[in-house]
């Protein structure tokens, strides 16, 4: 039986339509036309040996195989790539300073600085773990060469400053709705499809971060705003903390559907006459317009992760509603692909 030998080219197509939600747009980032990128996805379907895509509505979803192959495809293309960059900057040395929010923490770091100190050993990283305006502050002190950071609108971008994304905000509750203990409380499994919770006059309780907190600052707007009482019922410094009491039903929080722990999920906001909440911009703060090289390196490898991470959470939210969204949705959304293909 003769070996299969993947076609790294084929792979990078097959994982940049996952990622971006469309093999049209994927078609246009590689720079190929959408006619070759199918004839990649019929020789990629060929070598596997299976189906690797299914109907889902008007575009197609992955089948189970190809969830399989796309986990492979981003080791060997991240391998390769590691491999690349190795090769280009195997004297790359100096230090590079970078701070991250602690959304990113568990989700980015570990996999972006093994993979940068493995392909630049000599380069010697500073990381960091702060809230938004501590970053920032840090940027403008000279303490930080990079930061990345979630920003609200409530203060003017840097000059060198990179919106990466944009992220809808969600009302976050516990896995377990029986936990929470509140009058406002109503499930929409407990009420029926379709079904609305009366608005209520006990306050909502709020899991929030201490000020100064853009997010909470914005989340008190829509409240007052929509007329729904509320009370701080928790806060914290830290985003772990909040996660615990959320959990734990202490009350309602809000973020982004970026890195949410499993024992959290959206809610519905309809079903808990809540109000709508803005999106928010995900920004790659720059100390300066043309880094020094490692600095400029890890600034690509992580904009790489983050677009992997965070486009198909844009798709899949647009796509589907809170509570709806299927966990394949959610990681992967749900790619628009030729229609030739399959």
């Amino acid at each position: 039986m003769s070996q299969v030998m993947f076609d790294l080219d084929v792979l990078r197509s097959f994982a940049t339509g996952i990622a971006l939600g469309s093999y049209a747009r994927a078609a246009d980032r590689l720079g190929r036309s959408t006619s070759a990128v199918s004839a990649q996805l019929r020789k990629l379907e060929q070598q596997a040996g299976t189906v690797l895509f299914r109907k889902a509505g008007r575009g197609l979803e992955l089948t189970e195989a190809g969830e399989t192959l796309l986990a492979y495809a981003h080791r060997m293309l991240e391998l390769n790539d590691e491999a690349g960059a190795a090769m280009r900057g195997v004297d790359l040395q100096g230090w590079v300073r970078l701070g991250l929010q602690e959304d990113f923490g568990e989700t980015l770091l570990p996999a972006v600085l093994g993979r940068f100190a493995r392909a630049h050993p000599k380069v010697r990283i500073e990381a960091c773990v702060a809230r938004s305006s501590e970053l920032r502050e840090r940027l403008e002190l000279g303490q930080l060469d990079l930061a990345l950071a979630w920003d609200a609108g409530d203060q003017p971008l840097s000059p060198y400053a990179e919106r990466v994304a944009r992220l809808p905000l969600l009302w976050i509750g516990p896995t377990a709705p029986a936990r929470v203990d509140a009058p406002w409380w109503t499930e929409r499994e407990l009420r029926g499809p379709g079904a609305r919770a009366p608005k209520s006059k006990e306050p909502l309780p709020l899991v929030m971060l201490d000020a100064p907190c853009p997010l909470r600052e914005i989340v008190i707007a829509a409240l007052d705003r929509a007329g729904v009482p509320w009370r701080r019922a928790f806060g914290s410094a830290s985003l772990a903390a909040l996660w615990a009491a959320a959990s734990a039903g202490l009350g309602l929080t809000v973020r982004t559907p970026f890195g949410l722990p499993s024992h959290v999920r959206p809610l519905d906001r309809t079903t808990l006459a809540l109000p709508a909440l803005p999106q928010i911009s995900l920004v790659l703060y720059r100390a300066q317009a043309h880094s020094e090289a490692p600095a400029s390196r890890l600034a690509t490898l992580l904009l790489e992760a983050v677009r992997q991470h965070v486009q198909p959470l844009a798709v899949s939210m647009r796509e589907n509603p809170p509570l709806e969204t299927k966990t394949k949705a959610r990681r992967h959304g749900n790619a628009q692909l030729p229609a030739s293909v399959g």
